[in-house]
């Protein structure tokens, strides 16, 4: 049984940060499932923000307008039957922001400091209550660094073209895995390069890369990681 400290309550935080492709997102709403912790999908909400600046002409350069529109923009995230629902000025856009291209959109957005810190006040304001997955890019190094848990998942980028694919086109949309291919590498690039909140593992993250593991085989690995550690934290009182 995993045991949860009401002393710390960093210590019901648990982050999850990874490229695109490397399962993440299945993963973090299971290890969440199975806790009974409330699943924080980051990447949603800058997705979010380059849907809505794409759909209304602004620039993904400019810092101001984006400001403006993050301040006028009612973004709410709800459960669904898989990926979140991602709610925008009363639109369901849950599908709407999960392509490729959105994901080219969400990192050049997620690089402006404007955007950067609403967002991250924002998650902060969500798992305030505590027992929370978060996942994303910067979840472990900049949202929540004193996080009780945390965990950044990685895979050989020709397997995360492919699970993307699939994803895709379970959900009824084209896929073109050479073409997801490169755009994983591009972001990885543009997300790994920039200067504010880059996408690396934290100091203290368990690294697990899942290119030949199994989701199940990840997230026995993960629970068994978070329970040692917190019948450690309940050792000590």
């Amino acid at each position: 049984m995993l045991l949860r400290s009401k002393r710390l309550p960093m210590q019901d935080i648990i982050t999850i940060d990874g490229p695109s492709g490397c399962g993440k997102s299945t993963i973090s709403r299971l290890i969440a499932a199975r806790l009974g912790y409330t699943y924080l999908d980051t990447g949603a909400m800058y997705r979010a923000v380059g849907y809505k600046a794409m759909q209304t002409g602004i620039s993904l350069e400019d810092g101001p307008a984006l400001g403006a529109l993050l301040d006028g923009m009612d973004l709410r995230l709800a459960p669904g039957d898989g990926d979140t629902r991602v709610i925008l000025d009363g639109d369901d856009v849950s599908l709407a922001i999960r392509t490729a291209e959105m994901g080219l959109v969400a990192s050049k957005v997620s690089a402006l400091p404007v955007v950067r810190q609403r967002l991250t006040e924002m998650q902060r304001r969500l798992a305030e209550q505590g027992r929370v997955v978060a996942e994303g890019r910067d979840t472990g190094t900049v949202v929540f660094p004193a996080a009780g848990h945390k965990f950044f998942l990685d895979a050989a980028p020709q397997e995360r073209a492919r699970r993307r694919s699939l994803q895709l086109r379970e959900k009824g949309m084209a896929a073109d895995e050479e073409q997801i291919l490169a755009q994983i590498l591009k972001r990885d690039a543009d997300d790994s390069s920039r200067s504010l909140a880059p996408l690396k593992a934290a100091d203290d993250a368990v690294i697990i890369d899942t290119s030949a593991l199994s989701i199940e085989e990840v997230v026995s690995r993960m629970l068994e990681k978070v329970e040692k550690q917190q019948e450690k934290i309940q050792n000590k009182f």
